[in-house]
């Protein structure tokens, strides 16, 4: 790059947005991601040692990706090239592949890729990089935000290592707001900017893991906000939502809020009233809450509130905990509302809970008998001298599919650990158990 391309392109970052320029330049000024990037990973040592493999780096908007890309380069030797998935294709690889080639032969340099947004390509354009990056000619950096296991090419897939990347934390979100409000180069250190706490956490929670959307709100409310007498520029919390276009709640995801919304909308689902559940979760949606979290009280309700009364509501949550990962967020709402509306409709049976913690206390509080010989192992040499599965009656060989016959031990013969309810798919699953095991405690 000479001088005039170097001048062209500090004046153009000095006019671009504060994510951009607040990008970080160094691994130390990289924000989150402790797991995959922090001091003593893996890639960081990889990355420090420039010896990198071919990388996806895979996660939602703004969790630093590109950023991730950009102190690649900066820190390696190889030569790096920049693509994206929505704008190159074929030629442009092999334009990038012809140059690979010649500095390898005439000044043994290796080349880096970058393609952002990766998943746009089609499987062919995928293939025309597969047999460089199998030699070795190039390394791969691919960013994508969707699933690689559905939109990279499985042989592509099968040479690169898939980086996982989550939505940044709100703390690592503040982090950066603060950085950007102390730096005066490239930040809004220079604005003379006074901004309330209350604001700032707006901003990190509206941004729902994503850098950029935050700091591009904080600029633009920077902006908009006129000196007061003093020369300060106040962004209160009022300017934040006028800036962002968006309420702040009282909604706290780490406080009472979090845990008084979330059980509303736990109990408006166990109370089957639809509408209310539906409310609590816009309520958690609007809010910022994380999606991911979401699913996960979704599945554990299917389970605890519903259980056997509609085993396909765990069936159903789980597929929407699935979906909402691959789809993420605005989208994935409707995925959430969907399992929730079906989970609030569904009949309720706590019989599932109320066995299994009865059968741990039982576990956990009373001596453990051993198990009945005819219940024993009986498949490897020796066990039969043991006595062990004998008198073992197997199910299949009677009407029916079931047999009389005793399967807990003997100091628990006859508890109850699970009581069906007469509701949903749980009251036909369980009437002819419930028969057998009215006759065995009246021959008992």
């Amino acid at each position: 790059m000479n001088l005039f391309e170097q001048a062209a392109r500090d004046e153009l970052l000095a006019k671009a947005p504060l994510a951009v320029r607040m990008r970080p330049r160094t691994l130390d000024e990289f924000v989150g991601q402790e797991a995959v990037i922090g001091p003593g990973t893996l890639l960081r040592r990889a990355i420090q040692n420039d010896c990198l493999t071919s990388l996806i780096l895979w996660g939602p908007p703004g969790s630093g990706k590109t950023t991730l890309a950009h102190i690649i380069a900066d820190m390696t030797r190889a030569h790096f090239e920049s693509l994206h998935g929505a704008l190159d294709g074929i030629n442009d690889i092999r334009r990038v592949v012809a140059a690979a080639k010649e500095r390898h032969i005439y000044y043994r340099q290796r080349t880096l890729i970058f393609v952002d947004e990766i998943h746009r390509w089609a499987k062919n354009i995928q293939d025309a990089l597969l047999p460089h990056v199998e030699e070795g000619l190039i390394t791969l950096i691919g960013a994508t935000v969707e699933n690689p296991m559905f939109t990279v090419n499985p042989a592509l897939r099968s040479r690169s290592r898939i980086v996982r990347l989550e939505p940044l934390r709100q703390e690592d979100i503040l982090k950066l707001l603060r950085r950007a409000l102390e730096d005066r180069e490239r930040g809004l250190g220079s604005m003379n900017l006074e901004v309330e706490e209350a604001a700032l956490k707006h901003f990190a929670r509206l941004a729902n893991g994503d850098a950029r959307v935050a700091l591009n709100a904080l600029e633009f409310a920077a902006l908009t906000t006129l000196p007061s007498a003093d020369g300060r520029r106040r962004v209160t919390l009022a300017v934040a939502e006028e800036a962002a276009q968006k309420k702040a709640l009282l909604y706290d995801r780490d406080g009472d809020q979090h845990y008084d919304v979330v059980s509303a909308w736990i109990k408006s689902i166990r109370g089957s009233d639809p509408d209310a559940a539906i409310y609590w979760l816009a309520r958690m949606i609007y809010a910022g809450e994380d999606p991911a979290f979401l699913a996960r009280r979704l599945m554990v309700h299917a389970a605890e509130d519903i259980g056997l009364a509609d085993p396909q509501a765990l069936v159903v949550a789980t597929s929407a905990a699935q979906a909402v990962e691959r789809v993420g967020l605005p989208e994935g709402r409707l995925i959430l509302a969907e399992a929730t509306l079906y989970l609030a409709l569904a009949p309720k049976s706590n019989s599932v809970i109320k066995a299994v913690d009865a059968a741990l206390a039982a576990v956990e509080k009373e001596e453990a008998p051993p198990v009945p010989r005819h219940l024993r192992d009986a498949s490897y040499p020796g066990a039969a001298a043991l006595g062990h599965g004998r008198g073992y009656k197997y199910p299949h060989n009677y009407p029916e599919g079931w047999v009389e016959q005793r399967y807990l031990p003997g100091s628990l013969e006859g508890r109850i650990f699970y009581e069906p309810s007469p509701y949903g798919k749980e009251g036909e699953l369980s009437r002819a158990w419930q028969q057998r095991r009215r006759g065995r405690l009246k021959d008992g």
